[in-house]
């Protein structure tokens, strides 16, 4: 069944695309739910129509997010995350959770077009961030232990400097 699309679909094609579907998915769920059409030559016709006329929003829409893909470019995150003395962390790393670390860093990306593998151990990682059909950039992050002792060696070096202090005060 040729069905074209009014809004992204994840997994299967983004607004305006035609695409093949099995028919029960397209009648139950796809064209009940807005999300679809049938692919008619009156229904053709008049998506030609209306992407001639949408290439100029399209155009800006599409420049918007290259430039927010190369903003994104430039950013590393560090999730911090409860691990297990083996190493293993409880649970894993999700779109979400990179979701939120964009954001603190005043990115709004929504979790649903952050593809990552699974992470399910302390390393470094890449998220795929698709945001538009022709644009997406990697970000990569590494996942840390939250318990971890960042600080520790900074705590080492301080006493054997404070001798050192002591020794030019007398």
């Amino acid at each position: 069944m040729e069905l074209i699309l009014k809004e992204d679909v994840i997994g299967l094609g983004y607004k305006n695309d035609i695409v093949n579907v099995k028919s029960g998915y397209g009648r139950n769920y796809l064209i009940p739910t807005g999300k679809a059409v049938i692919a008619s030559p009156a229904a053709r016709k008049v998506l030609a129509e209306n992407l001639r006329q949408q290439a100029v929003k399209l155009a800006k829409i599409k420049a918007a997010a290259e430039e927010k893909a190369a903003a994104l470019g430039a950013v590393k995150l560090t999730i911090e995350t409860k691990v297990s003395a083996t190493g293993t962390i409880y649970g894993s790393v999700n779109a979400l959770q990179i979701s939120d670390e964009l954001a603190k860093l005043g990115f709004e990306v929504d979790r649903k077009i952050i593809k990552v593998a699974d992470v399910k151990a302390v390393g470094d990682y890449t998220a795929l961030v698709r945001l538009h059909k022709e644009v997406s950039v990697e970000i990569p992050f590494t996942v840390v232990a939250e318990n971890a002792p960042v600080e520790a060696p900074a705590a080492e070096e301080a006493p054997a400097e404070a001798p050192a202090e002591e020794a030019a005060a007398e």
